[in-house]
C-alpha cells in the first residue's frame, strides 16, 4: 500500500479560510461595560493607547498682519517748519485723572442689613455656644436670641465666665449639644442693634500744637443701663442652671475654656 499521505480534504480548506477571516477582525480597543452607558477606558487613555500624539496634524501659518502706524509724517509748509512733522494718527488724550474713578456698584448688590439671615439648624435659644474669634474666643456662651441685623445675642453669663451680652455672628461660634431650657428668661425689650452700636461724642476743635500729642484713645466703660441689663439676664440664667440635674457641672462646663489638646481634631470631635 502507498503510505503517501493524501490531500486534505475541502473542509479543512474551508476552515482555514474561515480562521484567516477571523484572524482579520480585530476586537475593539475600548467596549462598553455591560448596559450602564460607561466605556472600560477613558478619552485620555483611548489618547494613549491609540498612539494619537504620534500623528503629524497639518498646521497652517497665520498670516502675519501689518502693524498699523501710530505717528504719520506731513508736510509742513514754510520755510523755517522743517518741511515735515510726526503726527500721531489718534490724537492723544490731553488730561489724565490723578485719582482712579471709583467703580459703581452693581444694582443687585445687596447691604447685610437686607440680606435674608437664617440661623442654622444647630442653634436654638438655649443652646451653648464655643467662641472662635474675637475677644472672647474660646468661652463657652448660651444663645439667648436672634436680632433683627442677623447676629445673635449672646452671654457668659458674665457672672461665670465674663462674657458680657454682646452681639455675634453666626459663623464665629460652633453649636454644641448642651442645651438649657430658657423658656422663662425675659429678655429687655431694649436690647436691640442700636443698643450695641458704639457712640461716639463729637469732640472740641483744638490748636494743632495740642492735637499731636493727644494720642489716647477712648476707652469702652460700660453705663448703668447696660451693667443693670447685665444683672437682670444673669439672674434669670444663673437660676437655670442652679435648676439643672448637674448643675456643678454645668457650672464647671461654663467656667472652662475650650481648646485642642494634640492628636484632636476638630473635624471629628461630636460638641
Amino acid at each position: 500500500m502507498d503510505k503517501t499521505k493524501s490531500p486534505a480534504p475541502a473542509k479543512t480548506a474551508a476552515k482555514s479560510d474561515a480562521g484567516a477571516k477571523a484572524s482579520k477582525r480585530r476586537n475593539p480597543r475600548n467596549w462598553e461595560m455591560g448596559n450602564t452607558g460607561l466605556m472600560r477606558f477613558s478619552r485620555a487613555a483611548m489618547y494613549r493607547r491609540r498612539a494619537i500624539y504620534k500623528k503629524k496634524r497639518a498646521t497652517t501659518a497665520k498670516k502675519a498682519e501689518a502693524k498699523k502706524p501710530t505717528f504719520v509724517e506731513k508736510v509742513v509748509g514754510g520755510e523755517k517748519n522743517g518741511g515735515k512733522r510726526r503726527v500721531p494718527v489718534h490724537r492723544l488724550p490731553r488730561y489724565y485723572p490723578t485719582e482712579d474713578a471709583p467703580k459703581k456698584l452693581r444694582s443687585n448688590k445687596k447691604p447685610f442689613s437686607a440680606h435674608t439671615h437664617k440661623l442654622r439648624k444647630s442653634i436654638k435659644p438655649g443652646t451653648v455656644l464655643i467662641v472662635v474669634a474675637g475677644k472672647q474666643k474660646g468661652k463657652r456662651v448660651v444663645f439667648l436670641k436672634q436680632l433683627a441685623s442677623g447676629l445673635l445675642l449672646i452671654t457668659g453669663p458674665y457672672t461665670f465666665n465674663g462674657c458680657p451680652l454682646r452681639r455675634m455672628n453666626q459663623r464665629y461660634v460652633i453649636a454644641t449639644s448642651t442645651q438649657l431650657d430658657i423658656s422663662k428668661v425675659k429678655v429687655p425689650e431694649n436690647l436691640k442693634d442700636d443698643y450695641f452700636k458704639p457712640k461716639h461724642e463729637k469732640a472740641a476743635k483744638k490748636s494743632a500744637d495740642t492735637a499731636l500729642f493727644e494720642t489716647k484713645k477712648q476707652k469702652f466703660v460700660p453705663n448703668e443701663q447696660r451693667k443693670a441689663d447685665q444683672k437682670t439676664v444673669d439672674s434669670q440664667l444663673c437660676a437655670i442652671i442652679k435648676a439643672h440635674p448637674e448643675s456643678s457641672v454645668m457650672k464647671k462646663y461654663l467656667r472652662s475654656l475650650f481648646s485642642l489638646k494634640k492628636g484632636q481634631f476638630p473635624h471629628a470631635i461630636k460638641f
